[in-house]
């Protein structure tokens, strides 16, 4: 059996090599050629799994270490014979964490205080449920928009997108990329969304870069029609427009998702996929030695400070947006070398804070969200 594997998946070399030849290659370099022979592949959003790569090869599965599977032609693959998973959720908790530190720099930028402050949430699955749940947390009003979900499990619990576009003082977008049909999502965020805002809201758009029309965001950003944005997925990609490089809050390079423990999810769903397709027996494989930050202790002296600057404190020490902001800014060219050479980044699990508090609400709070104390 011959298995190739995008060499910028982490942790995975040496799980496959006692069952198949293995070859490991960029996305970039994955061609017709390489694969005609290969049973497998294992890649990332960079390899377009399409026809073109794959007609007449001998490929039976792919498995994408990604939550978005928009780069494989799902139609061809079925009319083809050849099975393709995902891995759903496997960075949730990372993109949960760059929203978390993307709302801490906005309300320390802009003097908001959160609990105040109405959220509305476009798109609950794995990643939307989870950035709710943070919201709640952090003691937001939030307002859920999910039309498929909506349909199925009835209304409660959801708005339609003109409320939410209404009511929100913040916008964050967790949809997957769909080019036609009902629930389109392609330039979703286009002049009539805009125009519909009421309290000329912050968006975020740590999803698609496609879902925003980016001339769009531009015109309402320019015009004050939206009061903000962050920024992390961009229409073409790893070309970036640089006019909204200048007008945003925040900029970074595609990363939300890049926690050591979201990369390791997606190589052990892959793993263990293509485990139980083949038939190899190494179903509960899990990936070993994913790196640790320099330190996971957080100190923490609450003493005069509110239950926000506390969360506040945690919260930046284990991820400072900032950081991704400042790098992509000084050095646009580069994108796509800062996403594959990505800093080590680990999720608030890890980490241990050591707090004088006299806080309860707060310490309350940062159990929540998953930190030790």
């Amino acid at each position: 059996m011959k298995i190739i594997i995008d060499d910028k998946i982490p942790y995975i070399k040496g799980a496959l090599e006692p069952f198949a030849e293995v070859i490991y290659l960029s996305g970039d370099h994955t061609t017709p050629e390489i694969v005609k022979n290969a049973d497998a592949l294992i890649t990332r959003t960079r390899t377009k799994c399409n026809a073109e790569l794959l007609a007449g090869s001998m490929v039976k599965f792919i498995a994408t270490a990604t939550i978005g599977y928009d780069h494989i032609d799902t139609d061809y693959c079925d009319q083809a014979g050849v099975s393709w998973t995902n891995a759903p959720g496997c960075n949730s908790k990372s993109v949960e964490q760059y929203i978390a530190s993307a709302l801490m720099i906005l309300a320390e930028k802009k003097q908001l205080l959160l609990k105040e402050k109405t959220i509305g949430i476009i798109g609950v699955g794995n990643v939307g449920s989870k950035v709710a749940r943070l919201c709640e947390t952090l003691g937001m009003k939030v307002l859920l928009n999910d039309p498929p979900r909506s349909r199925v499990e009835g209304h409660k619990g959801f708005v339609d997108l003109t409320e939410l576009l209404e009511k929100s003082d913040i916008i964050t977008l967790h949809v997957p990329l769909t080019m036609d049909g009902i629930d389109k999502t392609f330039h979703m965020a286009n002049a009539e969304f805009y125009s519909t805002t009421k309290k000329n809201p912050i968006i975020i758009n740590s999803c698609r870069g496609e879902v925003t029309q980016t001339k769009a965001l531009k015109e309402a950003l320019k015009s004050g029609m939206i009061s903000g944005a962050v920024i992390d997925c961009w229409e073409n990609e790893p070309v970036l427009d640089r006019e909204l490089l200048d007008l945003v809050d925040l900029a970074t390079p595609h990363i939300a998702g890049y926690s050591r423990d979201g990369k390791a999810n997606g190589t052990n769903m892959s793993i263990r996929a293509l485990s139980k397709f083949f038939n190899l027996g190494i179903n509960n494989w899990k990936c070993s030695g994913v790196e640790l930050p320099p330190s996971l202790d957080i100190f923490i002296d609450g003493t005069g400070k509110s239950t926000q600057q506390i969360i506040y404190e945690a919260i930046i020490f284990t991820y400072d947006i900032r950081e991704d902001d400042h790098r992509l800014r000084e050095s646009v060219e580069t994108f796509e070398k800062q996403r594959g050479d990505y800093p080590v980044r680990r999720e608030f699990k890890a980490f241990k804070i050591f707090c004088k508090i006299n806080n309860l609400k707060a310490i309350h709070k940062l159990n929540q969200l998953g930190f030790k104390l």
